[in-house]
């Protein structure tokens, strides 16, 4: 008996919300479709397949059996997109790696996750070669054998609630948790993602996300699920984006991370009369900023609201309601509850709460991380962390996060990580990183340091930095401060820091106020 709701109807009848057979059957039942497009590369089922049984033989060679971890640290490539389908057609558990982590939170993942393998291109030999892997074996993926003969891929029986990936997020106050994403979880963000984008039969979605995020990783389903395709390329990039979505004569754009900020600052040329992009899809777009993105860009906006550990999506703005994070998808449920657990008034602000009709949307746990599995789950629930409030309607309207921590560029940033980072520095006492506004994306990064002697000039600092953190937990300002207010467990008073950076030194003008 299936446990989801009417929504799902639509798929075969033996359908159980999984991956390995949905995407067996397509590579197999039409070998010439072409899936994507990566820049000018055409990549059918039939490439898929081929790569996916010589990447199945490599996996043996190395030993690995399904459950295995595998890290994999690439950049965007069709290569890239291979790989991915053959670890989750191998029952392998593919740990994405942000290729923007450096030492200590790149060493953490691996520790953490224990991979059988780090797989890696040339690119990240340097940044890979002096952290302690542990039993972790660094590889290069074999190149393709255009002369070997064509075997068939396999695919072993794998549960719908085994992991398929772990997705490290830095959401909340604490070291990264590493999210147990399963295969149930995978398909469930890939249907969620057509109801969000409003994709349609012959819709050419634009890819441009990190194949390590979420964001990417769950794109690599839809045309599986229905006759699309992807267009991908390495990276975004402002100048080359409207060529890009022209070449591709696309029709659906995910934003995040300041994306259409940076649209928006384009200079009008740049941007042609006529497009093909009908939907911009994500989160981000302020109210007051609604109506002028839709008039510049041309598109219809569809905000929402989601997280890693709800299988990606949990809302939807279908009505274009500015502002509006919309309303719960078909099997989710959302309450707005206060500190006591009581539920909200419409109007006021409340944590997003999450439940499920169908079973397996929500994680199974954080690996190795049981006290952080209770907080988030309890009594069948998904304790987000993050407040919204909604109105008379029933409409969503997404208010902060709860946490320690900030949204860069489309990234989590928790301030613990920065702050563990700077507690090694030998002239640091205590430092405080807290979000300050960003012209833009979400937030930039202004970091309070208290000395314990003489200051340090802010341009060392920041090289000092640079080599320890990720571009995205950088911090763009610094400020000094004699001491920091603190609470009786001694922690840092954050809620009394100021906001304001004019009297903050910033990395991108090397100014001091």
């Amino acid at each position: 008996m299936h446990l989801y709701p009417e929504y799902f109807a639509h798929r075969h009848a033996d359908d159980d919300l999984d991956c390995v057979p949905l995407l067996a059957a397509g590579l197999r039942r039409g070998p010439s479709r072409t899936i994507a497009h990566f820049d000018d590369e055409r990549i059918t089922c039939h490439d898929i397949a081929r790569r996916v049984a010589q990447l199945q033989r490599w996996f043996a060679e190395e030993g690995l059996v399904p459950g295995d971890r595998v890290a994999v640290m690439l950049g965007n490539s069709a290569e890239h997109v291979h790989l991915i389908y053959a670890l989750v057609l191998s029952g392998l558990v593919w740990v994405p790696v942000n290729t923007k982590l450096r030492a200590a939170g790149l060493e953490y993942l691996l520790l953490h996750s224990e991979p059988k393998l780090l797989i890696i291109d040339d690119e990240f030999e340097a940044v890979t070669a002096t952290i302690d892997c542990a039993a972790t074996r660094r590889v290069r993926i074999p190149a393709l054998d255009a002369q070997e003969p064509h075997a068939s891929f396999t695919s072993p029986d794998i549960g719908v609630h085994d992991p398929l990936c772990i997705i490290y997020t830095s959401g909340t106050t604490g070291a990264p948790k590493g999210v147990v994403f399963t295969h149930r979880m995978m398909r469930i963000a890939g249907e969620a993602a057509l109801c969000v984008a409003d994709v349609h039969e012959g819709d050419r979605l634009f890819l441009w996300e990190p194949l390590c995020h979420i964001g990417g990783a769950q794109m690599l389903l839809l045309p599986f699920l229905e006759a699309v395709t992807l267009h991908a390329v390495p990276r975004f990039s402002a100048s080359q984006f409207w060529p890009q979505i022209q070449r591709a004569r696309a029709t659906q754009l995910h934003y995040l991370g300041g994306v259409l900020d940076i649209l928006m600052q384009l200079p009008p040329d740049a941007q042609p009369e006529t497009h093909t992009l009908r939907v911009a899809w994500g989160a981000g777009v302020s109210a007051s900023a609604w109506t002028a993105v839709q008039g510049r860009l041309n598109v219809s906006l569809r905000e929402c609201y989601g997280m890693t550990e709800c299988s990606s999506f949990a809302t939807a703005n279908a009505t274009g309601k500015p502002g509006s994070i919309g309303r719960a998808l078909p099997w989710i449920e959302i309450e707005l509850l206060d500190e006591e657990g009581e539920p909200v008034k419409d109007g006021e602000a409340g944590e997003i709460v999450l439940s499920s009709k169908v079973d397996g949307t929500f994680l199974p746990a954080y690996l190795k991380n049981p006290d952080a599995t209770r907080a988030a789950l309890r009594n069948g629930r998904l304790h987000t962390g993050d407040r919204a409030r909604r109105d008379a309607d029933g409409d969503f309207f997404f208010i902060g996060r709860q946490t320690d921590s900030m949204r860069v560029r489309g990234e989590n940033v928790s301030a613990w990580e920065i702050e563990r980072i700077f507690a090694e520095h030998p002239a640091v006492h205590a430092s405080a990183a807290i979000g300050v506004a960003s012209a833009i994306g979400e937030q930039d990064i202004l970091l309070n340091v208290q000395f314990k002697d003489a200051p340090v000039d802010w341009e060392t600092m920041h090289a000092w930095a640079r080599e320890r953190l990720a571009s995205f937990q950088l911090p763009r300002y610094y400020r000094a401060v004699e001491s920091f207010e603190l609470t009786a467990s001694e922690r840092i008073k954050k809620h009394l820091l100021p906001r304001n950076v004019d009297d903050a030194w910033d990395r991108m003008n090397k100014a001091r106020a």
